[in-house]
């Protein structure tokens, strides 16, 4: 294949992941999740990183991780703890080293992040309906080959 031809095609590729992005964000923009905090997408990352720990992480762990900028980190971890009635997340002062915050998730942010989850898959979910037994299959067989190459990327940047 050409340089070009393949050029051509993962254009063509990007094109269609970029519309069903669109398609997705249109569906859930119409049907916000009713009940529930309405969070960002990066504090939804910022909440998922702390539910995989399964820990309370240093505030520096969570930005390096999204590879976010401090100033950035700062204002999401600011916007979790103010977020609803109650907090996403409750920071404290490390004990073992005073310039660092410690993040913990709380009750609610556990809540928060299992509910925004949910309604994300239920839309994808929706999605893949159209879509044939073996279709699917071979969907996410692709899929997983593209999100190990994004991972490796993304963690070796």
């Amino acid at each position: 294949m050409s340089d070009l031809t393949q050029a051509q095609q993962l254009q063509e590729f990007a094109d269609e992941i970029f519309e069903v992005s669109k398609t997705s964000w249109a569906i859930q923009s119409r049907a916000k999740a009713k009940g529930h905090v309405e969070i960002t997408e990066t504090e939804f990352l910022a909440l998922d990183v702390l539910v995989r720990a399964s820990r309370s992480l240093h505030v520096g762990e969570i930005q390096r991780e999204l590879g976010i900028l401090p100033a950035q980190m700062s204002r999401v971890i600011r916007s979790l703890e103010h977020k609803g009635e109650k907090p996403l997340v409750k920071c404290q002062i490390n004990p073992e080293d005073k310039r660092k915050i410690d993040v913990e998730l709380t009750a609610v942010g556990k809540e928060t992040h299992r509910a925004y989850r949910q309604w994300k898959l239920g839309t994808i979910q929706e999605m893949m309906l159209t879509l044939s037994e073996q279709d699917r299959n071979e969907l996410v067989r692709i899929l997983r080959l593209i999100r190990a190459g994004a991972s490796k990327a993304f963690h070796d940047k």
